[in-house]
């Protein structure tokens, strides 16, 4: 049967050449999840920046305990948005471990010099040079509170020499530093620039104080390792931090990377699941449709006493050959798209420019395995019928199109349609998260309903339409209809792939559009400030009182953004948040609040939006008990819910609550209001100037580059739903092509019954018209269920926004390419003679 199957692929070449494209692209979309998984998953950061310690001890995640279920105690790690820090006693407590030579307690600054403001720099106490380890290579170490060592990059790019001086931005606050010496790691330092502070400058400057970033070990010369990181990794977790060893200690010197990995994982592992759904759909239709348009050719093998296994066997062989062959193509292909896809997250700044793609072969092996299953499988469905049936009865079965389905599919059908109706009252009823699973769930519940119950559909459609086909295309149009009542299954591949590139699409990209536009919407109505004081290194906390002496400003609020991690019902949630000076937040900020005043928040107290309160079961005056940024729990009381959080944030904090909890421990801008024809601006702008890198700007422009934030980070999801909604449009396509070149014996038998070519043409026409419409039809509705449950529960408004481009460009798209595919082929057909194609193979 193999060698009969590996015939059949090599004098069949055209007819497996729609399944061969369906395989081999599922496996490149596939392909491109999976790897971008794996990368994830073996990425560690760089780990140069500690490659003197053999430990690195730093307080990096949150492990949050979640609801518990049968007995069992569901727990959640989440990176913590703020690098959180250790107290500085850890280092005593690690330096009296047997076998520790030195405990250096690491400090790490936002800072820029003015000398390379390009080049991203981080501070840090002399002590730490060590751990890199950096080494002098001109001048001396830091010894004043006005010295600074630094690195051999900054140097060589400046021309920057010990005696020189340099201004260096901290805090807030330019100074001016001697340069004492400079330094370099020998090559092995990558990262950020570093500049190094005396350590007691360096605890100055820190804006937690009591605090280190983490706490590098480096190991006496004698001293057992692995004992050594026994003791060490027992201290650790006795103060709540873990030590990472190995490569791992890239995770704690770049805790960018722990987010980089926790994106990419759970970027490819949901896309890896949508597309696995698409692709089930995609191959399963085209397999099982390549098996039914052969019915002529199995019948007569069963004729010529093959038997039901042989046939079987050779539909899988043939099945299993093709898979292989797809992945040999699919696979490369995913490998390049990686790529791609790679270096568009670094130049977008989600992940940091050492993160590689990494592996393959793991990759490679599970989604060729499970792509040929799903094909295999849907090759053994489709061959069972054909193989059921006695032999004397095949070919006058293959003559004859089987009815619309078993009692069992159409139970099955009217259950999925049930299970989605389900889910549209679950995700009305949920929020965040959970209502976005439950929507995509309602979504491929939909489209498995349609797919199971299209043979009814077709069936009922035809004769909704046949009047109006025959009115529109005459006898073509009753030609075109009695096709569609006959062939009501042979179209249920082309209606499912129709079907769920316009929910899909329609759905998941209008989603992505509606949640940019509420964002921006919110922002932009909830600003009553005109100006903001903005600095590239961010305000000190002065800057609002100062703006507030200005004569004419009504109100100034500073702004500082965080995020932090709040419990929800399912899993912590990383939300972002805001941390504001409430002195007059009323006239620089409306939040639309329901209940309670902003003007009552202090340090001890918190604002949520509506939408986070009912996803923690918070109401006004309850204890809410969430983490701040750096992992600090924190149990405060709501004095105020609101409703505008996709513009400003689901929880809004004291400033004085952020205090210590933050990497730079300043403000990001400050809101000014004033008067009509006050004319502060000159005063505000004289202001800002006081600021390094500072400027007033209108808020119009805030808002502006809030949308292009929003759309930055919508992009990664735009693009990988841009490629399912491809695939799913491109299988739709194959389908119609497919079903198209199969009816070659049929249009030259109605040929030869005197039907005119251009009967035959608008006959097709009518059908496609018929079919494309109702696929449109039930598409649009479907998303149109989808996308108004989702965003009325995930954002609060009644009516999505759906642009009315975007809905020609997916329709007309859509059905475009749709009628190209099967006019393109039909037209090939009616270029044969008849008599020559009522002879042809099918």
């Amino acid at each position: 049967m193999l060698q009969l199957a590996a015939q059949t692929l090599r004098y069949r070449k055209s007819g497996f050449l729609a399944t061969f494209v369906a395989l081999a692209v599922g496996v490149a979309v596939l392909m491109t999840c999976a790897l971008l998984m794996e990368s994830g998953w073996r990425y560690k950061g760089d780990p140069r920046g500690y490659g003197a310690a053999v430990a690195v001890v730093a307080d990096r995640e949150l492990t949050v305990d979640g609801p518990t279920v049968f007995g069992e105690t569901e727990r959640t790690t989440v990176v913590l948005p703020e690098r959180g820090s250790v107290p500085e006693a850890l280092a005593g407590e690690l330096a009296e471990v047997p076998g520790v030579a030195r405990a250096v307690g690491d400090r790490r600054l936002v800072v820029a010099t003015t000398a390379a403001p390009e080049l991203p720099t981080t501070g840090h106490g002399w002590s730490s040079a060590a751990l890199a380890p950096y080494r002098l290579v001109d001048g001396g170490p830091p010894r004043s509170d006005r010295d600074v060592a630094v690195d051999a990059r900054i140097a060589d790019g400046t021309g920057l020499a010990p005696g020189g001086t340099t201004e260096v931005v901290t805090g807030g606050v330019s100074r001016t530093y001697r340069v004492s010496g400079v330094v370099d790691a020998g090559g092995t330092a990558s990262g950020p620039a570093a500049l190094f502070f005396t350590d007691a400058h360096a605890a100055a400057l820190d804006p937690r104080p009591g605090r280190f970033d983490a706490v590098g070990v480096l190991t006496a010369p004698d001293a057992g390792r692995d004992t050594v990181l026994a003791a060490v990794r027992r201290v650790a977790d006795a103060a709540g931090a873990t030590a990472y060893t190995g490569d791992e200690r890239g995770l704690a010197a770049e805790p960018e990377g722990a987010t980089a990995r926790a994106l990419t994982l759970g970027a490819g592992g949901a896309f890896a699941g949508y597309a696995a759904a698409i692709a089930g759909f995609v191959v399963a239709g085209t397999v099982g449709l390549s098996v039914r348009h052969r019915r002529r050719d199995l019948a007569l093998l069963r004729a010529v006493a093959a038997t039901p296994g042989q046939v079987r066997l050779m539909l899988l062989a043939e099945v299993g050959i093709l898979g292989l062959l797809a992945a040999v193509v699919g696979v490369p292909a995913g490998l390049f798209a990686t790529g791609l896809v790679r270096d568009e997250l670094v130049s977008r700044g989600f992940v940091l420019e050492d993160f590689a793609v990494q592996g393959g072969a793991l990759s490679a092996a599970a989604v060729t395995v499970a792509v040929t299953a799903v094909a295999l499988l849907s090759a053994w469905a489709a061959a069972l019928r054909v193989t059921r049936i006695r032999p004397t009865e095949a070919l006058g079965e293959a003559a004859v199109e089987p009815g619309s389905g078993s009692r069992a599919r159409l139970v099955s059908g009217l259950a999925c349609r049930a299970g989605a109706a389900v889910l549209t009252v679950l995700t009305g009823a949920a929020d965040g998260q959970t209502a976005l699973g439950a929507a995509m769930g309602m979504l491929y519940t939909f489209v498995l309903g349609v797919a199971l119950l299209a043979p009814w559909i077709n069936q009922g459609a035809a004769r909704l339409l046949g009047p109006v086909l025959r009115a529109v295309w005459g006898n073509s149009g009753y030609l075109a209809a009695a096709n569609l009542r006959a062939n009501a299954r042979g179209t249920v591949a082309v209606l499912t792939a129709l079907v769920l590139s316009v929910g899909l699409g329609g759905t998941v990209w209008f989603l992505q559009d509606n949640l940019e536009r509420q964002t921006v919407t919110q922002s932009r109505d909830g600003t009553l400030a005109q100006y903001a004081l903005t600095a590239g290194a961010g305000l000190p906390a002065s800057a609002a009182a100062e703006a507030r002496r200005v004569p004419g400003v009504l109100a100034a609020t500073g702004v500082r953004r965080t995020s932090v991690v709040v419990p929800d019902r399912l899993e912590p949630q990383t939300v972002p948040a805001l941390g504001i000076d409430p002195a007059g937040v009323e006239r620089t900020l409306d939040l639309r609040v329901r209940s309670g005043s902003l003007g009552e928040l202090r340090e001890n107290t918190v604002a949520v939006s509506t939408t986070r309160a009912d996803a923690a079961g918070w109401r006004l005056g309850d204890r809410a008990r969430l983490w701040l940024g750096d992992g600090t729990p924190v149990t405060l009381r709501v004095v105020a819910l609101y409703e505008r959080g996709w513009g400003f944030g689901d929880v809004t904090l004291h400033r004085d609550t952020l205090a210590g909890h933050t990497v730079t421990g300043l403000d990001d801008q400050v809101l000014v209001r004033t008067a009509p024809d006050a004319g502060a601006e000159r005063d505000l702008a004289g202001l800002a100037r006081r600021h390094p890198g500072g400027a007033l700007v209108d808020t119009g422009a805030l808002t502006g580059e809030l949308a292009e934030d929003v759309a930055v980070s919508g992009w990664l999801n735009k693009m990988l739903v841009a490629v399912l909604t491809g695939y799913a449009v491109l299988a739709a396509a194959n389908t119609l092509v497919m079903a198209a070149l199969a009816r070659t014996r049929e249009l030259s038998l109605l040929r030869l019954a005197g039907v005119t070519r251009g009967q035959v043409k608008r006959m097709v026409h009518a059908e496609q018209a018929g079919l494309l419409g109702v696929a449109l039809l039930i598409g649009a509705g479907i998303a149109a269920v989808t996308l108004t449950s989702v965003v009325r529960a995930v954002t609060g408004a009644g009516v999505p926004h759906v642009p009315a481009v975007g809905w020609a460009v997916l329709l007309g798209g859509t059905a475009a390419l749709a009628l190209l595919a099967t006019v393109l082929p039909i037209g090939r057909i009616l270029r044969t003679a008849p008599v020559e194609g009522i002879g042809v193979r099918e």
